[in-house]
Parts: C-alpha cells; structure tokens; sequence
C-alpha cells in the first residue's frame, strides 16, 4: 500500500481492514506490518484513514448484524495497532426504522463496549448523506454519540465533502457557514480527517453518489476551497473518486496540489 501511494505522489492513503462487504479478514503479516511503517517514516506520511467494511451496522434491527458489527470493529482495532497512531473511519448506521434515538443509543453501546483508553486508533464517525434512515446525515447525530461515548479522547470524525453536500450542508456556496455549523455542533478540533469528493447530485439529494473532482456538482474550485481552508490545514484528505486505476488519482491528486501551492504562495 505504502509504495503505491507513493507512486501516485500521496503522502496519506485509506485502506479497507477487510472486504469492504464484510467477512473474515486475513491474517496480519507482522513483517510486511513493520515494512510499512518504515515507509511510512521515512517519507514522512501523514496519518492514515482506516475504513470499516460497508456492511458494519452497529444500529442494525437484526441481531446478527450488530453482533458483526462488534465483533468486527473489536478485531479491527486490535489489528491497527501495528499501525499505531492513525485513524479507523467507519459509518455509523441505519437504524432502519427503529428511530434515531435508538440507533444512537446502540452505536453509543458499541462503542462503549469495544473502546479502550490506551488504544493508539481514535475511531471517526463519518458523516453521511442521510439517505434512508442514517445516522450521521446531520451533525447533531455525531453530537450525539460522541457526547454518549466515555473514551472521549479516541474520537473524532471525517467529512466527506459529497456526503455533506448531498445531507443539504451547502458546501458549495456557503463553506464558511457550514464549518461555522459544524464548530458549533461538534467542534472543529473534532474534526480529524476530509473525504474529497464530488457529487453527482445538488445539495438535499441525500442519494451518495460520488464523482470525480471537478466533473459534479460541487465543482474544483469549491473542492479547493475545502482543502486550502485555514481551519482544515494538515488534515489527511482521502479521496473515493471512481476511477478507472491510480492513473486518475495521480491526476486529481496533482492538480489538487498545485491549486493548493498556488493559492498559499508556494
């Protein structure tokens, strides 16, 4: 991972800790462990987004889900310690007609039952789109849990620019006022990480559907707007553009970063 991050000029990068549908995930070679994070010194990288398999759903109706779900993130975070000192990201859940105060309350439990004070991870609720019946599609959902959780300090959260657009936050037209939003709900310096990505939809769709930077709805300069705010410097920013291979996130990542170097004089 490490080496093909560099070959695309990244200095960060977000891995699944296993298939991204669920299932077993496979055993952690210690060596091949201690081999990235050399790579990782050495080129001075920034800290990584570790991503929670799509199917995790702590706030599930069915049982079996939500005991995946635990017993998911519990081994997840056990294995992010031979990387210590990044970021597990994960979607909070739908509480698919049970309410929202019962889904927070079960993503509360989870993550009560699984945290620990000497973990090195701190572990990011996502925001979402709020399709459906997500938690997570305004920041008061993320409020919520965080103000429910003991292991305070281990958690944070990762906006993701579509995500928030497609929720109804204007992002585009009015950035100011939506981080101005998320300081008061949340507070900015819970704010750990960026998913970069444009929408295929206007604000309010609450669809998610992702598009390359510059081809949706928000468009590059409002992206850029994003990843040049002075409140948001030194967050990692992830991208989950579709593309074809590393070839176009090579592209969007150098035409981020010489927008990035112009605007800040470099």
């Amino acid at each position: 991972m490490g080496q093909s991050a560099l070959s695309i000029g990244a200095n960060t990068f977000a891995f699944f800790t296993r298939n991204p549908r669920g299932g077993k995930a496979k055993a952690i070679d210690p060596g091949d462990a201690e081999k990235l994070r050399n790579v990782l010194a050495e080129h001075g990288f920034g800290r990584l987004v570790a991503h929670a398999p799509y199917t995790l759903n702590p706030c599930s109706a069915s049982e079996k889900t939500r005991e995946f779900a635990h017993m998911a993130m519990k081994e997840d975070l056990e294995r992010m310690e031979y990387l210590p000192g990044n970021y597990y990201n994960f979607h909070p859940g739908s509480h698919v007609g049970q309410g929202r105060e019962a889904g927070i309350e079960m993503i509360s439990r989870m993550l009560n039952e699984i945290m620990r004070p000497d973990q090195s991870t701190t572990i990011l609720l996502e925001t979402m789109a709020g399709k459906g019946s997500e938690i997570g599609g305004r920041f008061e959902d993320l409020a919520e849990i965080i103000s429910r959780v003991e292991c305070r300090e281990k958690i944070g959260v990762c906006l993701d620019t579509c995500h928030v657009s497609d929720g109804g936050y204007d992002i585009a037209g009015n950035l100011e006022e939506v981080l101005g939003e998320f300081d008061r709900v949340i507070g900015l310096d819970r704010l750990k990480a960026l998913h970069i990505n444009d929408s295929l939809n206007p604000p309010g769709a609450r669809k998610d559907r992702h598009a390359r930077i510059g081809e949706g709805t928000l468009g590059f300069a409002a992206i850029c707007d994003v990843i040049c705010h002075p409140a948001l410097q030194g967050l990692p920013c992830i991208l989950e553009t579709p593309q074809e291979d590393l070839q176009g996130y090579k592209e969007e990542i150098q035409k981020l970063r010489k927008e990035w170097e112009k605007r800040n004089g470099n």
